[in-house]
């Protein structure tokens, strides 16, 4: 039998902050961009990694996206800004499980991929104070799921890798932390809450 756990890991994009898909689908209507054409080219490896990895700031990386869209350069910068000005909103229900974890004295801490406007939108969102740490991987210069994340993570949290659950909505990022010797769990909803306070031992 595993040990428990006694630490809690959770990524913010898809668990701890939820994104509406609306105001993107505006935008792109407004300025006649094929769907999902914004996310797909933000997205596309070779300028999403180094902004993840602190290669580059958030306003460098959106700059690239702009470069890419089928507009001229004043209508992609704008549709680009129209875009990132809806910062997403927090789920309650992950929140609410990250308030027990927290209360059950077991630290939490936020690893994210996520760019130089992270520590603003947690301000704007009011999740800063809801957490021991911030796990950033545009900070720590490394993204999930590479090993050296998970290593630098366990000793910010300082608990050893067994110790630790890990929740993220991204399979490929699950399994990197199993590899590096993290319980990983994928969050799909509360409904396995439960489950989760078992893995962390806290009281029913």
């Amino acid at each position: 039998m595993r040990d428990r756990a006694q630490a809690l890991l959770i990524d913010l994009d898809g668990v701890l902050r939820r994104w509406d898909p609306a105001p993107m689908i505006a935008v792109e209507v407004q300025y006649g961009l094929k769907p999902a054409s914004l996310l797909e080219t933000a997205m596309s490896w070779d300028i999403y990694r180094p902004a993840m990895a602190g290669e580059i700031t958030h306003a460098e990386w959106m700059k690239l996206v702009a470069d890419r869209l089928p507009l001229d350069g004043e209508e992609a910068t704008a549709a680009v800004a129209e875009w990132q000005a809806y910062r997403g909103e927090v789920d309650p229900d992950a929140l609410a499980f990250v308030r027990e974890v927290r209360a059950a004295g077991r630290k939490v801490g936020l690893a994210t991929n996520a760019t130089d406007l992270l520590r603003g939108d947690l301000d704007l969102l009011g999740l800063t104070g809801e957490v021991d740490l911030i796990l950033n991987s545009w900070e720590l210069k490394v993204h999930k799921p590479a090993p050296e994340y998970f290593q630098q993570a366990c000793v910010a949290i300082e608990t050893v890798p067994k110790r630790v659950l890990f929740v993220d909505d991204d399979d490929r990022v699950i399994r990197g932390a199993r590899v590096a010797g993290l319980s990983g769990y994928r969050w799909a909803g509360p409904e396995h809450v439960p489950y989760l306070r078992k893995v962390l031992d806290l009281p029913m």
